[in-house]
């Protein structure tokens, strides 16, 4: 166990209770005190998880959250003093993995990472690796291989791609996919999705009329299969 823990949380005797706690548990782990500062070390040194506070200067934890699954499918849990269920569903709509609510056990969120970590790593993880059927999707150089082939993507089908694959059987809206890729949902947009599918499953799909990987759940939205599991994922 070395994963790097990054934890955004602006109340100083938190974020060092929290700290402390996640060293003991074996965790290599870094502190930022607000959004920007957060982001910043998120791109810089590619944790393996963040632990990131929803309410924070500057920049919201919302807002870092859509940044950061903008660019990657890290894991990352929300610790929050906001209980109201609506905070928490956006949350986790937004791509969090988990939601810890103020105040909290640091032995709780402790093992909450670890959980997380277990369900997203699997058996034989390969860091920056999903591994589905008989794709490889590199989160990190930004490549996909299909049986050993590569596959060329635009940056935008490789990231739609990577929303989808990291949660197989989960169905995305298309509002909630365009909020994911751009960081808005509006209504009068949200159909520009069906374009952006119908471009990934020509280049993806062995047959894109009768598609294996990215499916249509009709009047909702997409997913990508879940006859198999993922084996690994950052």
């Amino acid at each position: 166990m070395n994963e790097l823990i990054l934890l955004i949380e602006d109340e100083a005797k938190i974020a060092k209770l929290a700290r402390d706690y996640l060293e003991k548990g074996g965790y290599r782990t870094l502190t930022a005190a607000d959004g920007l500062t957060g982001l910043a070390a998120f791109r810089r040194e590619r944790p393996d998880l963040v632990v990131l506070d929803l309410n924070l200067p500057g920049m919201d934890g919302l807002d870092v959250s859509r940044a950061m699954r903008r660019e990657s499918a890290v894991p990352i849990i929300m610790l929050t003093a906001r209980a109201e269920e609506t905070d928490r569903l956006i949350g986790l709509e937004l791509g969090a993995d988990d939601y810890i609510t103020k105040p909290f056990s640091p032995r709780e969120l402790v093992l909450r990472v670890k959980a997380v970590l277990r369900r997203v790593q699997g058996d034989n993880y390969t860091p920056g690796l999903i591994r589905l059927a008989d794709l490889e999707i590199d989160t990190e150089g930004h490549r996909l291989l299909r049986a050993g082939e590569e596959i060329a993507l635009s940056r935008l089908e490789f990231n739609l791609l990577t929303i989808l694959a990291r949660h197989p059987g989960q169905t995305f809206t298309r509002a909630q996919l365009l909020d994911r890729l751009h960081g808005v949902a509006s209504v009068g947009y949200d159909r520009s999705i069906d374009a952006h599918i119908k471009n990934l499953r020509r280049k993806l799909e062995p047959n894109p009329a009768d598609p294996r990987y990215v499916l249509t759940v009709y009047g909702i939205g997409y997913k990508f299969t879940d006859e198999n599991q993922p084996q690994g994922e950052k």
